[in-house]
């Protein structure tokens, strides 16, 4: 049925929906939990209702286009339930491959190897049936790898080859069942497959109820999680293979509708296949069709070749279900891969796996996914910001620092600095790196503070209530550890004090030779900041007056830079940030000096219009030259209509007529109109750290100077600086 639904749904021409080994045995064990409370249910009636709600469950999700929850679920948490999953399974499958009896291997994983090993004298015939099989299996694999690499050109031919090896072995080793319990088929020599019903022999309507429900509903997250995860990462890792993209939400309605309707046809939860859709999109399939054409292949198999199956051995068919499922287990080099990436998910990684292994798949995906949420939590909760120094950088081309046979470390020598000609930019400029070189930046790169008393404090990961406190409690205790109090002599007398300031000693006087400097402005760089809410912008508004307090009688100067998000700006200029705080008892301000930047409008005004017109002014006037010298004279209108005949200047011929008719000798040029990027009205939100520290360095040297005040109105602002 999910082949057969699907492509009305479908964004990916790849997937395969169907039973599948990590699906089968976790809707297994709710079977077999639920008819241990339950016998009176049959197995399938409950395995239908589980599908008929998970696919209810999936469903909806999609319809409210919830498909981005899917991201929530780590790489790590679907590496070890994989892992764990396959584990599971092949150390369920190795009894039945031996012909060992007389244990369950529904018991926890490790349980099920330590019987495994106790019964192992216990084997049976079935051995030479299951591991021959599966010797063969991984035989045929080796050896098309091997020639796939010798022969490229037929590679995709012996791909082919390749996955038709189990095919191949079930129809050889049933032939082989065949020959030798064709006389035997009360009492076959070693476990054969037995009678398989004909066509859907359970198609009904699903049986649902609550005494049903409530049989499987401690086990229904984990049907779903395992239908989502499954299916959603095959269907990304095959698109971007493929290159086209895919909706989860709508693979989730695609999932849903097709556990929704496969139970009427007597089917339990099927999620997407990665083997078979591996090979259909090997196969090269273009559309979501080809399914349709597997759910006849299907359907034919069902109807005439149940006979077939009756000789299959039961041991071949596990070893074929262990090679299958073994190839779900991380190879090593990835786990590698992982450790060199995030060390502390490795362990979330082996923790799934030994919690699948110790108890069952259900737990183990909880705890995998528990353990990444929380530590995403944490990451956001203890984000922390750097303080960020000056240094400047000088552009060098690298390969010219082997002119020199040996260059010494730390100098220029055998390396070249760009000029203005080789980069449109300025070869030496200011960049802003970490104080404690915690990014990775070279720690013998000495970096500068800002400006005695002015702090460049970096969010790391976003600003929000989770983290706001720590943010602003780390920057509060690094800036009151760097600076001295403005007025030292604040409090008036010993009770103003806070009680967890302990002050000088009684008898001792303030430190009045303390050279830390006084503290003067904040600068904020909000380049990962794209939301703020409430709560994090009130605890800037506390902060904000602790520092005022701090400073007193002066105030702190909050300047905020790379502001990504107009809601965000909106935020704090609501909450009175952007523009200088009163300083004064009447509401004035110290005359402050705004810095705005500034850009070209572009199109004709901009400064690539001006340089091509003077590139053809020059071009006109060296014409007009050798026509004189030549003896020919052109009319105004002759040489117009030349400059404009070239292909350079097709694009100013109408701003080089209208300078023409305006100056008679080619004198005017063009200038570059300009406009502010930011609004005027909040001189304190930058476009960058450069332009914000220029305006808080200027604004603490004008104050420095002592110059008269005043209200910062538009008279101050007529008198901005452009940069």
């Amino acid at each position: 049925m999910g082949v057969l639904i699907y492509w009305l749904f479908a964004t990916s021409k790849d997937i395969t929906i169907g039973p599948v080994a990590v699906m089968s045995t976790i809707t297994g064990n709710v079977v077999l939990a639920a008819q241990a409370t339950h016998p009176n249910i049959p197995g399938h009636v409950i395995a239908s209702a589980l599908a008929v709600v998970a696919g209810a469950i999936v469903c909806f999700l999609g319809l409210v286009r919830l498909g981005w929850l899917v991201d929530l679920i780590s790489l790590t948490a679907i590496s070890a339930f994989m892992t764990g999953s396959a584990i599971n399974i092949a150390a369920g499958q190795v009894p039945t491959m031996m012909g060992i009896t007389g244990f369950s291997t529904r018991q926890p994983t490790y349980l099920v190897i330590i019987d495994t090993l106790k019964y192992l004298g216990h084997t049976k015939l079935d051995a030479a049936m299951g591991l021959t099989a599966l010797f063969a299996l991984y035989l045929i694999r080796f050896t098309c790898n091997q020639l796939a690499k010798r022969y490229p050109s037929r590679r995709k031919t012996i791909f082919f080859v390749s996955t038709l090896r189990t095919v191949f072995i079930i129809l050889l080793y049933t032939l082989v069942s065949w020959l030798v319990n064709r006389n035997h088929r009360a009492k076959p020599l070693f476990k054969i497959l037995g009678k398989v019903p004909r066509g859907f022999q359970n198609a009904a309507v699903p049986q649902i109820n609550t005494t049903i429900i409530k049989a499987f509903a401690s086990q229904l997250p984990a049907s779903v999680i395992v239908l989502l995860i499954e299916h959603i990462s095959i269907a990304k890792s095959f698109g971007r293979v493929n290159n086209y993209t895919i909706d989860p939400s709508q693979e989730l309605v695609a999932i849903g509708v097709s556990n929704l309707l496969g139970p009427f046809l007597g089917a339990y939860p099927a999620t997407g296949s990665f083997s078979r859709t591996a090979i259909k999109s090997k196969a090269g399939v273009r559309t979501p069709f080809a399914g349709v054409i597997t759910a006849v292949i299907v359907l034919l198999a069902i109807y005439a070749l149940p006979a077939v199956f009756f000789y299959i051995p039961s041991a071949t068919l596990s070893g074929v279900i262990i090679h299958a499922v073994l190839d779900l287990i991380t190879p090593p080099n990835t786990v590698y891969q992982f450790w060199r990436i995030s060390p502390i998910e490795v362990f979330i990684y082996f923790a799934g796996v030994l919690v699948t292994v110790f108890s069952s798949i259900e737990n183990g995906i909880y705890v995998t996914i528990s353990v990444s949420a929380a530590m995403l939590i944490f990451r956001i909760f203890k984000a922390r910001g750097r303080f960020l120094g000056k240094v400047k950088v000088h552009s060098v081309i690298g390969d010219h620092l082997l002119d020199n046979e040996k260059p010494k470390y730390g100098t220029m020598a055998g390396a070249r600095r760009l000029d203005h000609s080789d980069d449109p930019d300025k070869s030496a400029r200011n960049i802003f790196l970490p104080i404690d070189h915690q990014d990775g930046s070279n720690p013998q790169i000495e970096l500068d503070t800002p400006f005695p008393g002015i702090f460049i404090y970096r969010f790391s990961e976003g600003y929000n209530y989770p983290n706001a406190n720590h943010y602003l409690d780390y920057m509060v205790e690094t800036i009151f550890r760097q600076t001295r109090r403005t007025n030292p002599d604040s409090y008036g007398k010993l009770g103003d004090r806070p009680w967890n300031d302990p002050g000088p000693r009684r008898g001792i006087e303030v430190d009045r030779n303390d050279d830390r400097p006084t503290l003067k402005a904040i600068i904020l760089d909000f380049s990962s900041v794209n939301n703020v809410d409430i709560t994090s912008v009130q605890h800037l508004i506390d902060v904000r007056n602790q520092l005022d307090r701090y400073a007193s009688p002066d105030t702190v100067e909050w300047h905020f830079a790379c502001i990504n998000n107009r809601w965000t700006k909106r935020a704090l200029a609501s909450a009175g940030f952007g523009y200088p705080t009163p300083e004064s008892e009447s509401g004035g301000f110290h005359r402050w000096k705004p810095i705005f930047s500034v850009a070209e409008l572009g199109g004709i005004d901009s400064a690539a219009a001006a340089a091509e017109y003077t590139q053809n002014r020059n071009e006109l006037k060296r014409q007009r030259t050798m026509d004189v010298e030549q003896g020919k004279v052109k009319t105004l209108e002759q040489e117009v209509d030349h400059i404009n005949s070239t292909p350079d200047s097709q694009s100013t011929r109408g701003s080089l007529e209208r300078a023409l008719s305006t100056s008679k000798a080619y004198e005017q040029q063009p200038v570059a109109r300009m406009a502010v990027v930011h609004g005027l009205n909040r001189p304190l939100f930058h476009i960058d750290l450069t332009s914000a520290l220029q305006s808080a360095i200027h604004n603490v040297e004008r104050h420095r100077r002592g110059e008269p005040t005043g209200v910062g109105t538009g008279a101050d602002t007529a008198g901005a600086v452009t940069i």
